[in-house]
């Protein structure tokens, strides 16, 4: 084992520039793998090991407490097929009367629970809430909230939530629960005061994969009660596809760069490491002939790979895991994601420690097994033989027209090693097939904030500062805000916006509900992919594509919304072609059915074509301190990192392609070397050798082009068409033009040529005594 170990070495040595080349293109593949690994993993697996650590309910259901009493609830869950059970509980919904700063205001459900591990009384927990901050309500008028978002506020310990049919409630607790069952809980006796409405059970089934087995086990359980008494359900799996709703849309993206920084440096690798056992033949045969066996040949090759990839796959891990936190933080922003921790597995990194130097062993393996299999007097003597075969007499062919004579050498050079050729256009051709791919997603996704803004007028988007949340209120009523708004030079048309949180009937589910009013925005109807925009009747509703997704829902369906003890029936009116799946745009005449108290809490204000967005933002503040105006952003956080992230990779990509072309002409150069000292000393200038070397990667990189061009436009378009939380209309896929289309067909050639440009003039540059002795 010394003896190989001390050969690989001496060949790492030898061989530096190349071993620098995979340990390059092994740490860019490494990073990207790492993300979108990671990526893949945390759409899940956080959620279920949080979810399964708090033994978390397959199923929340709610039951109307005036049809059903606690006693058959509890009767009716010990059914075959149920693994756990907790409850039943009280649940009223209230109504605060003061908003409280992290609290949502709108929908409130209160729960009963006497601790935060309730089980069926066999010592079998579900739905372990987890505490944070404070501890559990154990006295009348204490409550503990839940907080979701993964921003625990302990300091709301000691605050107090004021009721509006009710007594003033104080945080003595904060929590999280992954089942999402309520908004807050207090002991059971609390809840009792307040009149429950419901009755909510927490179960845990044997059989839990599937929305299909989950209503079967439903039905089964409320099996004999009274038909009706069954108010809202909500599984598990809706929870997860909630928590992963946003994250979704990066994880084509990752994926699809992922796969390609793989095939790249599977496909250099091979390049590499064969170019090694072609241009080391007469080196293997010395090996055999001092009495290196077969294998000890191939451990040789084996190992000299695997030094530099294990050299490229640290760093390239280290960078995956610092570009990790912030991509995922981003990927998962706004997420409500309860006690799961979003990061990258360690597993992950390990697998990329052990596993990319595993493919590079892999990909060598093949050229290796040729130096396995050659023997030793065959080695020797293929090393000293000069080049023949049909790929030479092409070249001849070439170099004999009326070409330039460097140009037709160029030009027949890939002949003469077809397979190494053939390696490099794949690269080139991945290469160019990410630049095509990623020019398309930028466009995609910058047109995507452009859309509603074909009438080239800024959006200003003002907040009203709340006072209970340390705000400067304003000043002025609402109609005097509104008149200031449409009064001040510049504004076209403007929006009024009450937003509040409402209940899903049939669900436990809660929707932050955008009441709006105003003037039409010719925006809004832009950004719609079917139906319509919201009108002025009641009961009119926009939804995202997220939201019709997660529910099987479509533009017509019908939901009902709770508020506060009120019900309104609304009618799904039209979709947007992106938004957040818990958001919806409701008209402002449902607000009178829902919350006739609530008021605009926020306006889009739509400028003319070149008003001066800055002097209207001015106008407006020093009018009233209590109004905070910004101007609206028409990118998003997951855009902006998308188009990001995409550059960067192209970026390293490119430049990985590039690299596989300047390792073929580093080993056509080297094979050459007796041929470039017998045409230097016929004549043939160190600029005329440069350019036949260059022209040689041009021709690769013209047909890379050719082909790459297509192969990114079709994984474009498979791209945009499975971002589920977007429906990019037609126009938005369209974004070929062919003056783009020019400019991209050239980063084959670029490729190419950055690629050639080092080592072609390294072996111009070559006295021709230098070459004719090499042999």
């Amino acid at each position: 084992m010394s003896a190989v170990w001390r050969a690989a070495r001496a060949g790492v040595r030898r061989r530096r520039l190349q071993m620098t080349l995979i340990g390059l293109v092994v740490f860019a593949a490494t990073t990207t793998v790492v993300l979108a690994v990671g990526l893949l993993v945390a759409l899940s697996a956080p959620f279920d090991r949080a979810f399964e650590k708090q033994r978390g309910a397959h199923v929340t259901a709610v039951y109307d407490a005036s049809a059903v009493t606690a006693g058959q609830l509890a009767e009716h869950a010990r059914r075959p097929g149920v693994e756990a059970v907790a409850g039943p509980f009280d649940t009223v919904p209230v109504a605060l009367a003061v908003p409280l700063a992290g609290v949502p205001e709108g929908a409130f459900d209160l729960v009963g629970r006497s601790a935060p591990g309730d089980g069926d009384g066999d010592g079998d927990t579900v739905d372990r809430v987890e505490l944070v901050a404070g501890r559990w309500a154990g006295a009348p008028e204490e409550v503990v909230l839940n907080q979701e978002g993964g921003m625990h506020r302990p300091e709301l310990v000691g605050s107090r939530l004021s009721l509006r049919d009710g007594p003033a409630l104080t945080v003595v607790g904060v929590a999280v629960s992954m089942s999402r069952t309520a908004d807050g809980w207090a002991l059971p006796e609390q809840v009792a005061a307040l009149h429950p409405t419901g009755r909510q059970m927490l179960y845990r089934f044997t059989d839990s994969g599937t929305e299909r087995q989950l209503r079967a086990a439903v039905a089964a359980v409320g099996e004999g009660l009274p038909e009706g008494a069954l108010t809202a359900v909500r599984s598990h799996l809706e929870l997860r596809a909630a928590f992963s709703a946003a994250a979704e849309a990066y994880l084509p993206v990752m994926s699809l760069f992922g796969v390609l920084g793989l095939l790249v440096a599977v496909l250099i690798v091979a390049n590499v490491v064969s170019g090694a056992v072609v241009s080391g033949l007469r080196h293997i045969g010395v090996l055999k002939a001092i009495g290196f066996t077969p294998n000890q040949v191939l451990g040789v090759y084996l190992l000299m790979v695997t030094v530099p990839a294990v050299a490229g796959a640290v760093p390239g891990t280290a960078l995956g895991a610092a570009l990790g936190g912030p991509v995922l933080k981003s990927a998962f922003q706004g997420v409500l994601r309860g006690s799961a921790e979003i990061g990258v597995d360690a597993w992950v990194y390990a697998v990329a420690l052990l596993g990319m130097p595993l493919v590079v062993a892999l990909a060598a393996l093949l050229p290796a097994l040729r130096a396995h299999r050659l023997p030793a007097a065959r080695a020797i003597g293929a090393g000293s033989a000069p080049s023949t075969g049909r790929g030479l007499r092409v070249q001849r062919w070439l170099a004999g027209t009326r070409l330039p004579r460097a140009v037709g050498l160029g030009l027949g050079q890939p002949f003469t090693r077809p397979a190494r050729t053939a390696l490099t256009l794949a690269a080139v051709l991945l290469g160019v097939t990410t630049v095509t791919l990623t020019t398309g997603l930028t466009g995609t996704l910058v047109g995507l904030g452009e859309v509603g803004r074909s009438d080239g007028g800024e959006r200003v988007s003002v907040w009203l500062g709340r006072a209970q949340f340390g705000e400067t209120a304003p000043k002025l009523t609402e109609e005097e805000v509104e008149r200031l708004l449409r009064s001040t030079p510049g504004a076209v048309g403007v929006t009024a916006e009450a937003i509040t949180e409402v209940g899903l009937a049939g669900t436990t589910e809660q929707l932050a509900a955008f009441f709006q009013r105003g003037d039409p925005d010719p925006g809004k109807a832009e950004r719609l992919v079917a139906g319509r925009a919201l009108g002025e009747a009641p009961g009119e509703v926009v939804v995202s594509p997220g939201y019709l997704r997660q529910h099987g829902a479509r533009v017509g369906d019908r939901m009902v919304l709770e508020l506060d003890g009120r019900r309104a029936e609304a009618v799904i009116v039209g979709e947007e072609l992106d938004g957040d799946p818990r958001f919806v745009e409701v008209s402002w005449a449902t607000l009178a059915e829902l919350a006739p108290q609530a008021r605009a809490v926020h306006y889009q204000v739509r400028l003319a074509p070149g008003a001066d967005a800055r002097a209207y933002r001015e106008t407006v503040a020093a009018a009233d301190p209590g109004l905070r105006p910004a101007l609206a952003d028409a990118g998003t956080t997951a855009t902006t990192t998308l188009v990001a992230f995409s550059a960067a990779f192209t970026l390293l990509l490119t430049a990985v392609a590039a690299l596989g072309v300047f390792n073929t002409v580093l080993l056509n150069g080297r094979e050459r070397r007796r041929d470039l000292g017998t045409l230097k000393s016929i004549g043939m200038t160190p600029r005329q050798v440069t350019v036949m070397f260059v022209t040689s990667m041009t021709a690769v990189g013209v047909v890379g082009g050719a082909l790459g061009i297509p192969l990114g436009m079709v994984a474009h378009r498979l791209l945009v068409d499975h971002i589920g939380v977007v429906v990019f209309p037609d126009s938005l896929k369209e974004v070929w033009h062919l003056p783009q289309l020019a400019v991209v067909g050239t980063s084959g050639v670029l490729i190419a040529v950055l690629g050639a440009y080092l080592p072609a003039r390294s072996a111009g540059r070559r006295t021709s005594a230098e070459g004719l002795r090499a042999e």
